[in-house]
């Protein structure tokens, strides 16, 4: 059903026939980077307009990807500094992006073709350009002077300079303490200077933050990504933290008063009452550099934490063993989500491929390989552009990098470019690869002539074919979407094996992690009858051996296969 614009102003949440308000658990996520997705207007920014003009690429069509949901980076007005991140209005649209009723009518659009949209809330920091904090460093006792962190300074140094109130740090470098000269007192911020952060224990702030968070209910929104939310509240008292070993500064302190309050979880229930109110919706939250298990004890019906256990992990059959053995462990009984890259991590295909030194069509065989784990492992998949297609991180020349603190790093700050992830998304082999007819905003990845959507959707064993086999998989077998798991004991230790067992059959998924491929006993359904191949990361997928006989897998590639009667 495609949401329609109603009477009162509301748009009518898409409703599934099938999972109904329980979409989420069963869904195929992707995110989308708006600047480098699609440009409609030209100026080599990618847009709304651009995004709407490549929804088929999707969902909506027999050739499409096949997702269920869309998440959008930041879309709000911002002066840039941390690409998006830094907002100066949370309530509307970024004019670069486009206008408001471009987003309407991506809304509408998205929904005509079961396309739930998620929107990213970057709710602990403003920027420093916003309304909110001229006003609030403009006048200590006017009606904004308490809407961000602000404390007078520890004392002076002998130079007569403004101290910091404490000693926390700013993940990007330094103090996480800037002084302003016009308000005469320090404002807090974690990330950068230009991203000051909001005092959430002022019932004001949240108000305001959560009749915005209304706002785009009632625009039609199926969900939202949360941005650091466990940061949101610090110590009341501004203690200082812990000191502590570590090879950074950052992680020479213990960081248990500028995040992760104890009184955090009743403030993000009550944000999750709100979205609770309409019928469908749902939240995923990022969790700032936390232990898995707090993640996983805030994981709700209907609202999810982003899992990190699997972002990091080279490729291997025993860290992925051992990583989703742990997340297993700490999700037992909650659902997690399933993420292998995204807008701050080295991409999919690079990361995975350079830890083993893949070069040439073991790079994408192993990009073909990491789908199937992907969207087989247990839990909700976020999948992010241009990963369908084995994209690389792309080199950028520091002078035209977008990302501010990688020009910090150091040996006390290691910082990797977080624009090599960014990089505009190659839809044909044309001018500006499709994405632009201007001048793209990020420079393109030099093999975009012949790895882009065009060309791979004319190629069996394309990274991109692989990903539409495999989302059409997972849609029909149920225990893919809904099953427990189950790993394998294999005595090949470039072998990584589970099973699957939910609402359908029971599935078995194979992945051979070496150069040499693998012969794998498979021992038979837990159930009876026989394993049947049904997908894999080849075109060609394997013939499932007799009584006795092993498995013969490839070089990195995987099989799924799902459990039918003999004779089948």
């Amino acid at each position: 059903m495609s949401a329609e614009r109603v009477s009162e102003g509301l748009v009518e949440p898409i409703r599934d026939a099938v999972y109904g308000d329980d979409w989420w658990r069963r869904a195929v996520v992707y995110q989308v980077y708006p600047r480098s997705f699609a440009d409609h207007d030209g100026d080599g920014v990618g847009d709304l307009a651009g995004l709407i003009d490549h929804l088929d690429h999707l969902n909506g069509s027999p050739e499409s990807l096949g997702v269920d949901a869309i998440w959008l980076s930041p879309i709000y007005p911002s002066p840039g500094r941390d690409v998006g991140y830094d907002v100066t209005d949370h309530a509307t649209v970024d004019p670069l992006l486009g206008s408001e009723e471009d987003f309407d009518r991506l809304i509408v659009e998205a929904h005509k073709r079961g396309l739930r949209v998620i929107l990213d809330l970057v709710m602990n920091h403003t920027s420093n350009e916003s309304a909110w904090f001229m006003a609030s460093r403009s006048s200590r006792d006017g009606s904004f002077g308490d809407w961000y962190l602000w404390r007078d300074p520890s004392g002076f140094d002998g130079e007569g300079r403004p101290l910091p109130p404490n000693n926390w740090l700013s993940w990007f470098g330094g103090s996480a303490w800037q002084w302003d000269d016009l308000r005469g007192q320090f404002y807090q911020h974690t990330f950068l200077a230009e991203q000051p952060e909001l005092n959430w224990r002022n019932p004001a702030v949240e108000d305001a933050q959560f009749a915005m968070v209304r706002g785009w209910l009632d625009r039609g929104v199926d969900g939202f990504r949360l941005d650091v939310f466990n940061v949101f509240l610090k110590h009341p008292d501004l203690l200082a933290n812990p000191i502590r070993e570590g090879r950074t500064a950052w992680e020479r302190q213990e960081h248990i008063h500028d995040r992760d309050s104890p009184d955090f979880p009743l403030l993000i229930g009550r944000f999750r009452e709100i979205v609770d109110e309409r019928p469908g919706r749902m939240s995923v939250g990022e969790m700032f550099g936390t232990d898995p298990r707090q993640a996983a004890a805030l994981a709700a019906d209907r609202h999810l934490v982003f899992d990190w256990e699997l972002v990091t992990q080279p490729w291997s059959a025993d860290a992925f063993r051992t990583a989703i053995e742990r997340r297993e462990a700490v999700f037992a009984g909650r659902w997690p989500t399933v993420v292998l890259s995204n807008h701050d991590q080295p991409r999919l295909a690079s990361r995975l491929a350079d830890s083993v030194g893949a070069v040439g069509e073991d790079r994408d065989a192993i990009a073909r390989a990491a789908a199937v784990l992907q969207l087989t492992i247990r839990g909700t998949p976020f999948l992010y552009y241009g990963d369908e297609l084995g994209l690389d991180d792309v080199a950028i020349p520091p002078d035209e990098s977008i990302d501010p603190p990688a020009a910090r790093a150091g040996p006390d700050f290691p910082w990797w470019d977080r624009s090599q992830c960014r990089t505009p998304m190659p839809w044909t082999s044309g001018p500006g690869a499709g994405f632009t007819t201007g001048r793209p905003w990020l420079r393109l990845g030099p093999d975009h002539e012949t790895r882009n959507v065009a060309v791979q959707a004319t190629q069996p064993d394309s990274v991109l074919a692989c990903y539409r086999r495999l989302l059409r998989a997972r849609r029909e077998l149920a225990s893919l979407q809904d099953g427990a798991l189950t790993l394998v004991a294999s005595d090949d230790p470039e072998v990584l094996a589970f099973r699957r067992l939910g609402s359908g059959p029971e599935v078995l998924v194979v992945v051979a992690f070496g150069a040499g491929g693998a012969r794998v006993p498979i021992e038979p359904p837990g159930q009876g009858g026989t394993w049947r191949a049904v997908v894999g990361s080849r075109a060609d997928v394997p013939v499932m051996p007799g009584p006795g006989e092993p498995l013969a897998l490839r070089p990195y590639e995987a099989c799924v296969a799902v459990a039918v009667e003999s004779g089948t």
